[in-house]
C-alpha cells in the first residue's frame, strides 16, 4: 500500500504539487497532495482511496488487461482510474494555466489507504481538509452514468449472547440456548427495518455453538444498518444500546457494541448546486448528465454531514466494483476527466 502511495507521490511531485505524507503504523500512509496557490482564498477537495477489498495475489488469478474496449483488474473501477483521471484532470488544469492565472485557487487532492473498511484513521484527516474548502468532489465510480448526489449512511453493530452449556441429551433443562435466543433478537432487530424511511436492518454473519449434542452457550451476530436520514441515526443507536435479552431468554446474558460509522449524504442545496453545475458542464461536451441515490457510503458522506457542498462518482464508469468482472468502459474516461477539470477550474476561468 505504501508503495504504491509513493508512486502517487511521484506524480504529483512531477506536476510541481506540494506532498505531504501522513504516516501511519496500523494502515498504509494517507497522501495529502495540493496544487495552486498555497494562499488561495478558495479550495477545492478531491477524495480518493488506493486500496480495494482484493487479497494480495489477486492479480495471479484476476490481471489486469484490456479486453473489449474494458479495462479489467482489481480495483480497475473502484477506483484506481479514478485517481488516474483526478491527476490527469489536474494536468490538463496546470498545462492551460488555469490555476496560475487565478493565482487564488487550490486543489487538495486526499488518497487514504483503509476507505474499504470504514476510513477509520483518515475520518479526521478528512473533515479537517474539508473545513478548507468549498466543495468536495470524490472520485468514487459513477451510479452507470450518473452522479451521486446523495448517499445512505451506514453502521455496524455486533451481538454477542452468552447462554448456558450443558448435555443435549443428559442435562437439556439445564442449558440456556445463547443460538435461540439470539434468533429472537435477530427477528426483533430485522423488525426495525423501515422501507418508507430508507433504513434497512440486514442480519448478515451469525456463529456459535460447538457441537450438536451440546447446548450452546456462546452465540454472535454481525448487523448492517443502512439510513437515508441524519436523524435516524441516534435514534437506532438508542435502539440498539436499549436492547435487552427476551423474556425467553431471561437467563441469557447480551453484549452489543457498534454504532454509526458513515452519516448520510443528504441532498441538500449545496450538493444540488454542484450538481447543476456539472450538468451545465457537462452539456457543453454534448451529453446529458443525470444524477442518482445509493445504498452505498463514501467518505463523501463525513464532508456532506459537516454541511460541505459534496458530490460523488466522478470518477469511471464501469461495473462489478468488489467482483470478478469489474471493469472500466474507456471510451468513457475521457469525457468524465473533462468534465472532473471543468469543475476543478475556478469558476471565474469558465465565465
Amino acid at each position: 500500500m505504501d508503495a504504491c502511495m509513493e508512486l502517487a507521490a511521484d506524480r504529483a511531485r512531477a506536476l510541481g504539487g506540494r506532498v505531504r505524507r501522513h504516516r501511519q503504523r496500523r494502515f498504509g500512509d494517507l497522501l495529502e497532495l495540493r496544487f495552486g496557490s498555497p494562499r488561495a482564498a478558495t479550495r477545492t477537495l478531491l477524495l480518493g482511496h488506493l486500496d480495494t477489498v482484493w487479497p494480495l495475489g489477486t492479480l495471479r488469478s484476476m490481471p489486469c488487461r484490456v479486453v473489449d474496449g474494458r479495462l479489467r483488474g482489481p480495483g480497475a473501477l473502484d477506483m484506481k482510474v479514478g485517481v488516474a483521471m483526478a491527476f490527469t484532470a489536474i494536468e490538463m488544469l496546470l498545462e492551460s494555466k488555469s490555476l496560475t492565472h487565478a493565482g487564488s485557487h487550490e486543489i487538495i487532492l486526499l488518497l487514504n489507504s483503509e476507505e474499504e473498511i470504514g476510513s477509520p484513521v483518515s475520518r479526521p484527516v478528512t473533515e479537517a481538509l474539508a473545513g478548507e474548502c468549498s466543495a468536495v468532489y470524490v472520485l468514487e465510480p459513477a451510479q452507470g452514468l450518473a452522479l451521486k448526489t446523495s448517499r445512505k449512511g451506514t453502521g455496524n453493530w455486533r451481538m454477542e449472547v452468552t447462554g448456558r452449556a450443558a448435555h443435549a441429551g443428559v442435562d437439556f433443562p439445564e442449558g440456556r440456548s445463547a443460538i435461540c435466543e439470539l434468533a429472537r433478537l435477530i427477528e426483533q432487530v430485522s423488525e426495525w427495518t423501515d422501507l418508507d424511511r430508507g433504513l434497512t436492518v440486514n442480519v448478515g454473519v451469525v456463529g456459535g455453538g460447538s457441537k450438536s449434542n451440546v447446548i450452546p452457550a456462546q452465540a454472535w451476530a454481525e448487523v448492517d444498518v443502512r439510513i437515508v436520514r441524519r436523524a435516524d441515526g441516534p435514534r437506532i443507536e438508542r435502539r440498539f444500546a436499549a436492547l435487552k435479552p427476551t423474556r425467553s431468554g431471561k437467563d441469557c446474558a447480551l453484549a452489543v457494541t457498534g454504532g454509526i460509522n458513515r452519516p448520510p449524504m443528504e441532498r441538500s442545496r449545496g450538493v444540488v448546486r454542484l450538481f447543476r453545475r456539472a450538468q451545465s458542464l457537462a452539456a457543453q461536451l454534448d451529453w446529458n448528465l443525470a444524477e442518482a441515490a445509493t445504498g452505498g457510503a463514501s467518505d463523501g458522506n463525513f464532508t456532506a454531514a459537516l454541511g460541505i457542498p459534496t458530490l460523488d462518482g466522478l470518477g469511471a464508469v464501469g461495473q462489478g466494483a468488489h467482483a470478478v468482472h469489474e471493469h472500466v468502459q474507456i471510451d468513457s474516461i475521457a469525457p468524465r476527466t473533462a468534465l472532473l477539470a471543468g469543475l476543478l477550474a475556478p469558476e471565474t476561468e469558465l465565465a
